[in-house]
């Protein structure tokens, strides 16, 4: 298998589809006991499992990566040195972002930590940046500091973010930013204004957007938020997948290729009784 489709954040190859977290570190966006579930079913070996398959296919790029998840690490090393493909990571810190002295200490000393971690990219959470969202003046107040201190620590700034409005701002403020992560799926899930408003951000930005979400956390069926997402996104712009098993792995990137390369998948169908009048019949002898 060829490698996956890859672009650019700022100087940093990155692949087009990117390794979500979300179900590795137990956050199923559907109920505590879906989230207790993850958390005892995914350990370090597991995790490894899944990540050798990216690996193995040229997915190399993983969101999420955290110096408080020292489970997630060790499951990256261990892939890594299976497959001799290191991981390109981007981190999604929660920074600390009022005025005092004092926050900016925590802070600075949270971005020592984490470009200690060898991060390669820092785009804060949008709990840290949509909270400097000004709508009124259009800008994102403040985020200048963080964005440089970010830069003055070797790692490529970015922004994650919940809200539209913010790729809007940093563009026409010229924030020192190399790409936005953003919500994007065909329900519309945890999507702050409709899909096609979002769709027509995406296209207008000046860097590439890392979208969150394809399968509305499961809401939507692989082929369903896999081609909407790929068909409706630009070349440069990257999806972010999060699975539970190896073989969830390879059928993402399987019907993700299938869609970008315009042929069918090569996906087994899942099965059920009320199936049978639609399956093929056994070759006559």
């Amino acid at each position: 298998m060829a490698d996956f489709p890859r672009t650019c954040i700022e100087n940093i190859s990155v692949s087009r589809m990117v390794i979500g977290t979300n179900w590795f570190l137990g956050y199923s966006h559907a109920s505590a006991a879906r989230d207790r579930f993850i958390k005892e079913s995914l350990g370090r070996r597991q995790i490894a499992d899944i990540l050798e398959v990216f690996l193995r296919a040229g997915v190399d790029t993983l969101v999420g990566a955290r110096p408080d998840a020292p489970q997630l690490t060790a499951a990256i090393a261990d892939a890594e040195q299976r497959t001799g493909r290191k991981v390109v990571t981007i981190t999604t810190p929660i920074l600390k972002v009022q005025e005092g002295q004092a926050d900016l200490d925590a802070t600075a000393r949270m971005l020592d930590e984490h470009a200690a971690m060898g991060f390669d990219i820092c785009m804060p959470h949008q709990a840290t940046t949509d909270s400097l969202v000004d709508r009124r003046l259009r800008r994102l107040t403040g985020m200048d500091r963080y964005l440089g201190m970010i830069r003055q620590r070797g790692m490529v700034p970015g922004l994650s973010t919940h809200m539209p409005e913010t790729p809007i701002y940093a563009d026409e403020t010229n924030l020192d930013v190399a790409s936005y992560m953003q919500i994007y799926n065909a329900a519309g899930f945890l999507m702050q204004i409709e899909v096609d408003w979002v769709h027509r951000m995406i296209w207008e930005r000046a860097k590439p957007v890392l979208t969150l979400k394809p399968m509305a956390a499961g809401r939507l069926m692989p082929l369903v938020g896999l081609a909407f997402v790929w068909s409706t996104l630009r070349d440069i712009d990257m999806v972010a997948v999060g699975v539970l098993t190896p073989d969830e792995a390879r059928e993402d990137i399987e019907i993700s290729l299938s869609l970008l390369e315009r042929r069918g998948p090569a996906v087994e169908l899942q099965r059920t009784r009320s199936k049978a009048s639609v399956t093929p019949a056994p070759a006559q002898g």
